[in-house]
């Protein structure tokens, strides 16, 4: 019987049929593929990666550009102190309690022979109190014993100081001595994985493997720009992908809202105004 229409009719074998649909589809997988904000980040070089983390700082430092540590301070030792106050609380709260805490309290020989209970009411709104009273008078007992009552400007000797780490190192560092640091603070761990600029999650790790995409003159204003921007726009739960300038470098754009106007909403801080305008809100 002679099968009209059909296939083999037509002098074609049944497979030839479907096979130019799945010739057309598949370079239309494909370019899709390529287009996707994942594919783009996975396939990155190590050039690339530096380029991309170089234009994210200059964009930070176009919306960021008198960024600045947040903690009050006169003297090296004044930001010594209000940075180990700092761990476990905010900036603001410091800074409500380190006017008096620094009038009371002008020098190392004063923290070294502080009384403790005295020193612990002072301190008290900071949280953790006790563990920070123990952490000054310490500061101040080896400074007198060591330094002649002066802190140290080297990360080596800052680092074996009570109650200074090496994040706490690189805030006195860079603010105090203008010596360039990379401050790893949660913000900053953050948002650098976010990025994808590192895999690490040791800070010290983060900190080398960030230093070695931005030029070392930077490190200390990259510190502050990447916090401000983790305080103000990316933040923890809900970033403000929708308004924020990093998004078409950002391999994590639309961890949080992608609207436009939803994510204004996010945006926090002084800088709010100019950070929407320069999105063009």
């Amino acid at each position: 019987m002679r099968e009209t229409g059909s296939a083999a009719a037509n002098g074609h074998e049944p497979s030839a049929v479907a096979e130019p649909l799945e010739t057309t589809a598949e370079p239309t997988r494909r370019r899709r593929a390529a287009a996707s904000p994942k594919a783009k980040f996975a396939a990155e070089t190590r050039l690339g990666l530096v380029r991309r983390a170089r234009r994210m700082y200059r964009t930070l430092t176009e919306a960021f550009p008198d960024a600045h540590c947040e903690l009050d301070f006169t003297t090296p030792l004044e930001l010594a102190v209000a940075t180990i106050l700092s761990a476990q609380c905010t900036d603001v709260r410091v800074n409500m309690t380190t006017p008096a805490l620094f009038a009371r309290y002008p020098d190392a020989k004063a923290y070294a022979e502080a009384d403790r209970t005295e020193l612990e009411e002072y301190i008290r709104p900071t949280g953790f109190y006790r563990n920070k009273a123990s952490a000054l008078i310490g500061l101040g007992q080896a400074l007198l014993a060591d330094h002649d009552g002066v802190l140290p400007h080297t990360l080596d000797e800052l680092v074996r100081l009570p109650g200074i780490g090496r994040k706490t190192a690189n805030v006195i560092l860079g603010n105090a001595f203008d010596v360039p640091g990379i401050t790893v603070d949660t913000h900053f761990a953050r948002l650098v994985t976010r990025w994808r600029w590192t895999t690490e999650t040791d800070p010290v790790k983060i900190e080398h493997a960030v230093g070695e995409l931005i030029e070392r003159k930077e490190w200390t204003m990259l510190s502050h720009r990447v916090i401000f921007h983790g305080r103000r726009v990316c933040h923890a739960r809900k970033p403000a992908c929708g308004a924020c300038l990093l998004a078409k470098d950002c391999p994590s754009f639309g961890a949080g809202p992608t609207d436009p106007a939803t994510a204004a909403a996010l945006i926090k801080g002084p800088e709010a105004e100019h950070l929407l305008e320069l999105v063009g809100r």
